[in-house]
């Protein structure tokens, strides 16, 4: 019988802080500047017996039948070569009549394979906050990709991807524009609103102050997650383009959270690079204990004397085995990839690492938040 324990002795010194820039466009959202979703059903023809065979597919296409003069009933059509749909698309900000956008076709009913099939002229109505706001805002039509295949036999049948979802890339054509509003006025004054996509105070503080050093006293932070930019007067309506791109284009320093998040299930630690770690030593053991158990036959020698007789006995061996422990000393960490490696360079498995870091967070070792997926 053996009990193995894994020894790992680490002192931890803690994480200096690194700090990392990038472009304000990279990391900001311009309010007011948004898709709008659009949708439409549809149907898909052209396929060979992979459509549906349910009633809503059949009544749609007598519908459609209708408007060309072919008056017909449901039970006309028992084959499955068409497919109802749903068909989405995103309508940019600045798309403009006449612009093609990409849209995506799911199946709806009991389809096997939209392999091979045209999707028919489908309006594309907006969203009021509500439901359909009635509007057509683009027309979508085309040859649906499936960026797959289907290859089936009597018995067996092969597929590559998803086959009840395409694309048609540039499949709607734009009818009506949704511009965005991104500019706001206020005392006839016109600011612009940047919108942090990870809240963090010091980096809002600092957005402003790198836009202030281009339009001094134009921007000011409003919150962790809100800059306030005003548009100086001097700007016209023609350079407001050129506006938000110099002030967009500097590189500021991202304050990342100190923060480590956990998925068990995969074994994925991502940990960011303010990550603190006071110093802390870690042990687990290399302990084999080994338990044997053997039979030993006894047999009595006593001199002139024919007393005693042949026996066996029983014993147990135990041995215990301690390598020596090895104190790894580590200098203090800068990064997170440092600290990783310094972890793997001693063998530390993911399961390892997780239960490293939960065991600093109990001692309070760890100076950041801890999170589990």
């Amino acid at each position: 019988m053996k009990f193995r324990f894994i020894l790992l002795l680490i002192i931890l010194s803690g994480l200096a802080q690194v700090g990392q820039c990038e472009r304000i466009k990279d990391i900001v959202d311009i309010q007011g500047i948004r898709g709008n979703p659009l949708t439409g059903i549809g149907l898909v023809t052209g396929l060979t017996n992979t459509g549906d065979t349910s009633l809503p597919s059949q009544q749609m296409l007598v519908n459609l039948l209708k408007d060309y003069g072919l008056v017909l009933s449901p039970s006309d059509f028992s084959g499955g070569n068409v497919a109802l749909v749903i068909v989405t698309a995103d309508l940019g900000p600045f798309a403009r009549r006449g612009s093609r956008i990409d849209v995506v076709v799911s199946s709806i009913g009991n389809a096997k394979s939209l392999q091979g099939g045209t999707l028919l002229p489908t309006p594309l109505k907006g969203l009021d906050g509500v439901g359909l706001d009635g509007q057509v805002y683009a027309v979508a039509q085309g040859a649906v990709s499936l960026a797959g295949w289907t290859v089936s036999g009597d018995k067996a049948s092969i597929t590559k991807n998803h086959q009840t979802v395409g694309r048609i890339p540039g499949g709607a054509t734009v009818e009506k524009e949704e511009l965005a509003t991104y500019i706001e006025t206020l005392s006839d004054r016109r600011f612009i609103t940047l919108n942090l996509r990870n809240v963090d105070f010091s980096t809002a503080e600092q957005i402003a102050k790198s836009i202030n050093q281009i339009y001094p006293g134009s921007a000011a932070a409003v919150d962790g997650g809100t800059i306030s930019v005003m548009v100086p007067e001097n700007i016209s309506q023609a350079a407001i383009a050129g506006f938000i791109d110099a002030i967009t284009k500097p590189d500021v320093k991202v304050d990342v959270p100190a923060i480590v998040v956990i998925n068990e299930r995969t074994g994925t630690i991502v940990a960011g690079e303010t990550v603190g770690i006071s110093s802390m030593a870690i042990s687990q053991g290399s302990l084999v204990v080994t338990i044997k158990e053997m039979e030993n036959v006894s047999q009595p020698t006593a001199p002139f004397s024919d007393a005693g007789s042949t026996a066996i006995t029983k014993d147990t061996a135990i041995s215990v085995e301690e390598p020596v422990g090895h104190l790894i000393p580590i200098d203090r960490v800068v990064t997170v990839a440092d600290l990783a490696k310094a972890l793997n360079a001693i063998g530390a498995s993911p399961s390892d690492l997780i239960a490293i870091f939960h065991a600093l967070k109990k001692a309070g070792a760890l100076q950041a938040r801890l999170e589990t997926m």
